[in-house]
This record gives C-alpha cells, sequence and structure tokens, in this order.
C-alpha cells in the first residue's frame, strides 16, 4: 500500500511540473486560485485542491459576476447595484411572476434591464419558457438569477 501511494506520489509530482504555468487554465478564479495561486502551478495535487475549493466555496460565481477573486466580469453581466438590490429585496415575488409571465416585480425587473416598453409581452414570456433556467435550484444566488435572465432573454 504504501509503494502504491508512493508511486502515486512521484507521478503526480511529475506529471505536476509538465503542467506548470496552466493552474489557472486548469482551474479558473475564486478562493482557490488566491490561496494556492503561487503553489498550484507546481503541482497537480495542488491544482486539484485549488479546484475544489473554487467548486466548493460557492464563491466562483460571486467572483465571475463581480469581478473579484481573480475572475474577469463577463460583459454580459449588468453591473446595476439598484437591480441587483431589488432582485435581492423581491426574489420570491419576481419567482412568481415570472412563473406567471407577468406582474409588478417582473415589469420593474424588465425596465430595470432596459426592455423596451413595446417588448415586455415577449420578455415575459421568454423568461416564463425559460422559468428553470433562471432559477436553477431553491439556492440559487442573486447574481445567477440576473445573469440568467439575461442570458435567456438574449438568446
Amino acid at each position: 500500500m504504501k509503494k502504491v501511494l508512493l508511486g502515486m506520489v512521484l507521478t503526480l509530482a511529475i506529471t505536476g511540473s509538465a503542467f506548470a504555468g496552466q493552474a489557472r487554465n486548469n482551474t479558473g478564479c475564486g478562493l482557490g486560485t488566491l490561496l494556492w495561486e503561487n503553489k498550484a502551478d507546481n503541482s497537480v495535487l495542488l491544482q486539484v485542491l485549488q479546484a475544489t475549493t473554487n467548486g466548493t466555496s460557492g464563491n466562483q460565481t460571486f467572483g465571475i459576476t463581480s469581478g473579484t477573486s481573480n475572475c474577469q466580469q463577463p460583459s454580459k453581466v449588468v453591473q446595476n447595484e439598484k437591480l441587483i438590490n431589488f432582485v435581492q429585496a423581491n426574489m420570491d415575488n419576481l419567482a412568481q411572476d415570472i412563473a406567471m409571465g407577468k406582474g409588478e416585480s417582473l415589469d420593474t425587473f424588465a425596465e430595470m434591464l432596459g426592455v423596451a416598453p413595446g417588448q415586455n409581452a415577449a420578455f415575459n414570456a421568454k423568461l416564463q419558457a425559460n422559468f428553470a433556467k433562471i432559477f436553477t435550484s431553491e439556492n440559487v444566488v442573486i447574481a445567477e438569477v440576473i445573469d440568467n435572465a439575461v442570458t435567456v432573454a438574449s438568446n
């Protein structure tokens, strides 16, 4: 057993040097990237640790949305603090309105996203038809709701 474990460690160490400089490409951005930024390039084991931390800490989506944690903010992300605050305060009402395809929260949401008044019906219908793509789970976060809605609306 010790020989197998030692062989795996040596293999990881040798293979790790072949991936030097690729940690960011391999693991993305997030808390793990920040914590092991200068160490992950030298070891597959540390890259796995970095990627696991990025994936399980739940902050990678926030980092991408906000442009923090060594993440670059995508151009599709709506940079509107009022919109973020609105969605935070009205998440349940917004979910109900999107499910129905109409409502005050949905109208306000559309207005804050800059949907032209004549396009509201089409916007509402598109979000309603893609509800599951916007609210992907019970634990969906504000940034994901906004990003998902913008993605659905633009397709």
